[in-house]
């Protein structure tokens, strides 16, 4: 069993109290106070993008989303998909850099730590401790953010292979959940008990919502850069 007392989340909540759980960590509401002040300057599509990206990371982190994703790993799940397929695209829309790792190296990045963070080991120990809580936060939405950043400033084709790439490893992890015989996380060994469903349904759960809700997000943008290719191509 794992020792939830250092978990940033707190204890796992039951079904009856997981909706009264609200974050009310001053110093990280400060951050996206902070943050959403620093997108009002932007112009107006970057501002947009920049504020739904906070709007989105305050859910991630301040709401009962929070709470809820200690006791079930399938929502565990959803809130890093908000945070690699919802936050980490606009906030590549809002705050762009001068230079972004070559696409290959951005799309490895990005899945290795996303792999490295669903191992077992790996898992546990970040939902045990706030400071491997916050690495494995900050270097998903960090390494994700730079995947999209790649993809949007990279030609058609090398921007649609990445989105083809990624749409695949989010669905080889999401099979691998679904389809695993036995539960692969001690932190979630009994806390889904009280919503009334077993870790493994619960795992499984999480899988299929990296299939179903994690590859929205590349189609979307795979869908966009081929229209946006094909009305260019019409105009010349």
């Amino acid at each position: 069993m794992i020792d939830f007392i250092g978990s940033y989340c707190g204890s796992p909540p039951t079904a009856a109290t997981w909706a009264l759980r609200w974050n009310g960590d001053v110093f990280l509401i400060a951050v996206l106070v902070l943050g959403a002040m620093g997108m009002v300057r932007l112009n107006v599509p970057r501002r947009r993008a920049g504020l739904i990206a906070v709007g989105v990371l305050a859910i991630a982190f301040l709401s009962p989303l929070c709470a809820l994703s200690v006791a079930l790993f399938s929502a565990r799940t959803l809130h890093h998909l908000l945070l690699i397929g919802v936050a980490a695209p606009l906030l590549a829309i809002a705050v762009p850099t001068r230079s972004t790792p070559p696409p290959a190296i951005a799309f490895a990045l990005a899945t290795v730590l996303l792999w490295v963070w669903h191992l077992p080991a790996a898992y546990d120990a970040a939902l045990a401790n706030k400071a491997l809580y916050w690495v494995m936060q900050a270097s998903l939405l960090g390494s994700a953010w730079a995947y999209w950043l790649a993809v949007r400033r990279a030609d058609p084709p090398v921007a649609l292979a990445l989105i083809g790439a990624g749409a695949a490893q989010m669905g080889f992890l999401g099979a691998i959940l679904t389809f695993a015989a036995r539960p692969l996380y001690a932190s979630h060994l009994s806390t889904t008990v009280p919503f009334g469903i077993g870790p493994l349904a619960d795992q499984q759960l999480a899988g299929l919502a990296m299939w179903v809700l994690g590859l929205v997000p590349y189609a979307v943008v795979g869908a966009t850069i081929l229209r946006t290719s094909w009305r260019w191509r019409l105009a010349i």
